[in-house]
């Protein structure tokens, strides 16, 4: 986190981690869930598909692992797993080579709800079965969301059993709370 600064300009997204992981493990993944995670260098505004926001993530895949932090592997995207004739398809996911660990990262464009948890604790159980080894940490999710209410994402973390988090994202450079402190283009000029 302290080499591309993202420390200083957010702060850790709510999750389970502490309750579902030992120590350091826990704290590791602690910092790797960001909030918000920033995607300025999309070049997107506004409201967005969710396929949009992440065929940019994968047009950006350099960014993408810069923003998620030092370590990351991309796995894949839109990763099938077949069980019992269903088909599931996880958004992206990622290995992080110093944790041995893999990130599953689903994205949601809107408000979080309760029921994407237990998707996310789903996918969870699938990468953990399928791909896991012995030798590899637990499987971590992350839900990035548009927004999210604090106190459904507590209850919906509260009794899930992998460890989990739900993060925001923006598009913008500066976090909401510090963009009215800045002049604007017109101004400037």
């Amino acid at each position: 986190m302290i080499l591309n600064r993202s420390f200083v300009r957010t702060g850790a997204a709510p999750s389970n981690f502490a309750q579902q992981l030992v120590v350091p493990d826990s704290e590791l993944a602690q910092q790797v869930a960001k909030d918000p995670y920033s995607f300025e260098f999309l070049g997107l505004s506004g409201d967005v598909a969710e396929r949009d926001l992440e065929q940019a993530l994968m047009d950006r895949i350099t960014e993408t692992l810069r923003e998620l932090g030092p370590g990351f592997a991309f796995v894949g995207r839109q990763v099938h797993f077949d069980v019992g004739g269903d088909d599931f398809y996880i958004d992206l996911l990622f290995f992080h080579v110093e944790q041995l660990l893999y990130y599953v990262i689903e994205l949601k464009t809107g408000k979080f709800q309760p029921e994407y948890a237990c998707k996310l604790n789903f996918y969870i159980a699938l990468v953990d079965d399928r791909l896991r080894r012995d030798a590899h940490a637990d499987t971590v999710g992350i839900l990035i969301c548009g927004d999210r209410n604090d106190h459904t994402v507590r209850y919906s973390l509260a009794r899930a059993t992998s460890p989990m988090a739900v993060a925001t994202y923006t598009f913008d450079a500066l976090p909401p709370s510090l963009q009215h402190e800045v002049p604007s283009a017109a101004t400037l000029a």
